[in-house]
């Protein structure tokens, strides 16, 4: 990681489920110490109303997620690539670390499907910010 505020781009293919739900969760449990941004190589028009719902019962906002298109500066502005389901459409950028988390899409799916879905990227977050920021005191899951 860089010497200035850590950046992670979660990457997916629309931009509207599990990168903005792995995003908004990186925002929240972070507190300001890292930037998670989220993008998508063929953004939709929306974010998947059920991701929306599933976060917003969980108390995190999602007024203001729209969903971007995933450029070469946005990854070279990382410090960290996370891809969820983009694999060979995602723009490869030398010196940027690339994870590929295997998640499944909340897009359509019934409201236990996304709670299961958003609780897999809930558990994978919590994971990389003790790895990335180890003196972080990580508040407790907003899934308890």
């Amino acid at each position: 990681m860089s010497q200035s505020m850590p950046q992670v781009v979660f990457a997916c293919v629309r931009n509207g489920g599990r990168s903005v739900a792995a995003r908004v969760l990186t925002e929240h449990y972070a507190q300001g110490r890292l930037v998670a941004v989220s993008a998508g190589t063929q953004p939709g028009e929306h974010i998947h109303p059920e991701v929306a719902r599933a976060l917003e019962r969980l108390g995190l906002d999602t007024s203001a997620e729209r969903p971007t298109r995933l450029t070469r500066e946005t990854i070279a502005a990382s410090d960290l690539a996370i891809t969820l389901g983009c694999g060979e459409e995602c723009p490869y950028v030398p010196g940027v670390e690339y994870r590929d988390w295997p998640v499944d899409d909340p897009g359509g799916q019934d409201d236990d499907t996304v709670r299961r879905i958003v609780a897999d990227l809930d558990g994978r977050v919590r994971g990389l910010l003790r790895e990335l920021l180890p003196d972080l005191d990580l508040a407790p899951s907003v899934l308890d």
